[in-house]
């Protein structure tokens, strides 16, 4: 078979080690050919790609980023995008198409293998660990790794002052990473997306604490967070090219208003990227070479419209339009582990 390979979205570590899976096992196992599409899905509505083997991957399992490169682009911004994809798959003889993505990345899939323009395999990609039907998504765990070592540092820098850090994470819609991070990095406070949070009630948590004698507070403050309607205000958010609202600022909100509120020193640290950027962990190489393994099984199997997902402590398939018909929040009882730690 000839089989195709995209990584689309954000970029995320663990890309490298899925495509370096894939292709050692569709070329050592099954005798097949690999092309990856540049920069997404782009690169399968404009034709171009490049050919990939074992040698090609070599070296690749610890790097971070994406050998193909990826963009936000979908085959849907385009008026001809799914008769431009089903055009790339034929000239090329390209068999299957394996995505790797979040959920904007792999709603296109299901959108072109419904419209038969390519059969279409899943791999969820996404630091947020958003994706619905399954556990984990790669990348994640390096996240929430990075999140964590960073709000280490940050303590002992808040205890020397006597400050309150409130250190921003990402997290659109989700707070997974600002949750696990915070239970992880020992936060005094973690607020998500989920949980809308009363600025007062977290002014009053952080004097509590410091009447007890606990001269120095970690904030976490997932991107997405937002607080109970008339609590207080934030920036309008802008909107980028592709429609997504450009979130951010929430940290150097919530921090004003605490040292507004309570008087003490208040710094912020917004991680950004660098949630993004590096070597992948342990855990996500290893998830990453399995997912990579699965999809190309999956392909052989003819299995079109699934996606690799891991649930139980193994890889499992489910339907691809299931998966990201809707998001998965943080399970309330994780976050009552966090709030088990609030003052």
């Amino acid at each position: 078979m000839r089989v195709g390979v995209l990584t689309g979205g954000g970029d995320c570590p663990g890309l490298n080690a899925v495509i370096r899976a894939i292709a050692r096992k569709a070329e050592r196992h099954y005798g097949d050919s690999v092309i990856g599409f540049l920069d997404g899905w782009r690169g399968v509505v404009e034709g171009e790609f490049i050919e990939i083997d074992v040698n090609h991957m070599r070296g690749t399992l610890p790097r971070g980023g994406t050998v193909l490169g990826t963009s936000r682009l979908s085959p849907r911004m385009y008026d001809d995008g799914i008769d431009r994809v089903r055009a790339t798959m034929e000239t090329t003889g390209t068999d299957a198409l394996i995505v790797i993505g979040g959920e904007g990345t792999l709603s296109a899939g299901v959108a072109v293998c419904e419209a038969g323009a390519a059969n279409v395999v899943g791999v969820p990609k996404t630091i947020d660990n958003d994706i619905g039907l399954t556990e984990l998504t790669f990348g994640f765990d390096t996240a929430v790794g990075i999140a964590t070592a960073a709000i280490d540092r940050l303590h002992t820098t808040a205890e020397s002052h006597d400050r309150v850090m409130v250190v921003e994470v990402m997290g659109r819609h989700v707070g997974h990473i600002a949750t696990w991070a915070g239970i992880a990095g020992g936060a005094t406070l973690t607020l998500i997306p989920e949980e809308p949070f009363d600025i007062g009630a977290v002014a009053d948590a952080i004097v509590r604490r410091h009447q007890r004698g606990r001269w120095a507070s970690i904030v976490v403050v997932a991107e997405g967070a937002r607080p109970k309607e008339g609590t207080m205000e934030l920036p309008q958010p802008e909107t980028d090219q592709f429609g997504h609202v450009q979130l951010g600022g929430v940290g150097q909100a919530v921090a004003s208003e605490i040292e507004a509120r309570t008087g003490y020193d208040t710094r912020v640290t917004v991680l950004g990227h660098i949630q993004r950027g590096g070597t992948p962990s342990a855990l996500d190489r290893v998830l990453c070479s399995w997912y990579g393994i699965a999809a190309i099984d999956a392909v052989h199997e003819g299995d079109w419209g699934s996606m690799m997902a891991f649930r139980g402590g193994e890889i499992v398939r489910v339907r691809l339009a299931d998966a990201v018909a809707e998001l998965k929040p943080v399970s309330p009882a994780l976050y009552d582990v966090a709030r088990a730690f609030f003052p």
